[in-house]
């Protein structure tokens, strides 16, 4: 039933792909080996891929605020009769060290990890994890309970409260249902970048890296072997698809 469900409202949410499933790698200036997926809407993807971010918060600029900018206009996130700060895909932290003074600032959303609480306490299957890792909700059979976003230990979701207008037709949004990051998954099967990525990269900050997790070749994957990183809330043993260096 999981399975069905999960197929179903990957379908409804990614119904714009079309051709067959094609293996093409390519890497672009921001350093990524991106396997392009474009495919028909009824093939789903697989778990050889596993998207992740990784977040060198010694390169985050507390005062930039363009991963989160990118984020609001790529998904629609403005025009609702509500400050976009208020549906939270992405945010900015600060965080600060109180017996040394250390102050750190970095970008916090959806972890989408391994073994999501969101997924397990949604009564009809409406949040789910793609194979490929990512978290998404189906707004066609969200019934806007909110046991996911009380489960969410990174608060990581908002809960739509006015009438959506003008809505992207890759990112559907509306009255009544939760809504979260999502990696930009349209920009992702069409061999691109989530939106923060890129525009962090324009600022010249890359403070953001993204790419297979899986791939041992991938420039993300060879800088986790190499480099320590942490999670957050990494005692909950969640095994999040979101990595950050100098926490």
């Amino acid at each position: 039933m999981r399975n069905e469900c999960t197929n179903r409202g990957r379908r409804d949410f990614l119904g714009t792909a079309t051709a067959t499933v094609v293996g093409i790698t390519a890497t672009s200036s921001l350093g990524l080996s991106v396997v392009a997926l474009a495919r028909a809407p009824d093939v789903p993807v697989d778990d050889r891929t596993r998207w992740g971010l990784l977040i060198d918060t010694a390169k985050c600029d507390k005062d930039c605020t363009a991963c989160v900018t990118a984020c609001v206009s790529e998904n629609g996130l403005v025009g609702h009769g509500r400050p976009a700060s208020d549906a939270q895909w992405l945010r900015k932290v600060q965080l600060r060290n109180k017996a040394t003074g250390r102050t750190l600032s970095l970008p916090v959303g959806c972890q989408h990890c391994e073994q999501p609480p969101c997924v397990d306490v949604c009564p009809t299957g409406a949040s789910f994890r793609r194979a490929d890792g990512v978290v998404l909700v189906d707004k066609h059979v969200c019934i806007g309970c909110r046991y996911c976003m009380m489960a969410c230990p990174y608060k990581a979701r908002s809960f739509v409260h006015e009438e959506t207008h003008d809505q992207k037709p890759y990112a559907p949004r509306g009255q009544g249902t939760v809504e979260a990051c999502t990696l930009c998954v349209h920009r992702l099967d069409a061999s691109k970048p989530p939106a923060c990525v890129e525009a962090c990269q324009k600022e010249g900050h890359q403070a953001m890296l993204f790419g297979d997790l899986k791939d041992p070749n991938s420039v993300i994957a060879k800088r986790l072997a190499a480099e320590p990183s942490s999670q957050l809330r990494e005692a909950l043993n969640l095994n999040t698809g979101v990595h950050y260096q100098g926490l």
